[in-house]
């Protein structure tokens, strides 16, 4: 059974009155990146822990931990967070979890990174480290949101982007609101149409690109289902594939 260790907040973030960022202080358990681990807060009495899986924002060599989350009206926990302050005193478990890694994907020239909402914690966590880079030629960063608001993490993402000029490009998808650059809409249309392979200025091919998925159910089983009409597979340990896919439920 997993242990809890006692953190504390140290840095929390609001993007807007959903999304949260909040930065702990805790001793961490080592990871990898793209992994996620249980954070709660004990619930009435003490008797037990309130918790649930997030993902490393934050890379392995970063000291403190990091998670992104949105605050749902009904999700006690997500509430609760998103009331937190400096100081105040948040649970975190000794085991990491998932496969959703760098290292689980088969090599390739082109990495695509699809995410909506919040999953783009863990391709944060990720592109802060050095395997990506070093593997890869080209990555892809899309981000599907509903409105330009939640566009979060731009300036961390712009760094990225002034550290590797020659291999990174972002996409964002916005689909109620028109943002200049933008694609207007869901991830799943824009795979189809070929739409999202024209502004990032490369195609889905299953002799040179790898795709990592991560979102809600409707994205990632309407994103796999398009990119399989182009030829590409899922990667399993077994059969080695082109897509590596997490669903945030």
């Amino acid at each position: 059974m997993a242990q809890w260790q006692q953190g504390k907040v140290v840095e929390t973030q609001h993007w807007n009155q959903r999304l949260c960022s909040l930065k702990i202080e805790v001793e961490l358990p080592e990871f990898e990146a793209g992994q996620f681990i249980r954070v709660g807060l004990p619930g009435p009495d003490d008797e037990q822990m309130e918790a649930r899986p997030y993902s490393f924002v934050n890379a392995p060599h970063e000291g403190l931990l990091e998670i992104y989350f949105n605050k749902v009206p009904e999700g006690s926990l997500s509430n609760r967070l998103k009331t937190l302050h400096e100081g105040d005193a948040v649970y975190v478990a000794d085991r990491p979890a998932g496969f959703m890694t760098e290292s689980e994907i088969p090599d390739g020239e082109t990495l695509w990174l699809l995410a909506s909402g919040t999953a783009l914690g863990p391709f944060l966590s990720i592109l802060k480290t050095q395997a990506p880079w070093q593997r890869f030629k080209h990555i892809v960063l899309v981000h599907g949101v509903r409105s330009a608001e939640e566009l979060t993490y731009s300036e961390l993402i712009g760094k990225l982007q002034k550290l590797h000029p020659d291999q990174m490009i972002k996409v964002n998808s916005v689909t109620r609101e028109e943002v200049v650059g933008a694609l207007r809409e869901r991830i799943p249309v824009a795979i189809a149409n070929g739409h999202l392979e024209r502004l990032a200025g490369f195609d889905f091919n299953a002799s040179t690109s790898c795709v990592m998925l991560c979102g809600n159910p409707v994205m990632v089983e309407g994103s796999l289902e398009a990119l399989q009409d182009k030829g590409l597979r899922k990667h399993l340990r077994r059969e080695s594939g082109h897509i590596l896919q997490e669903i945030y439920k």
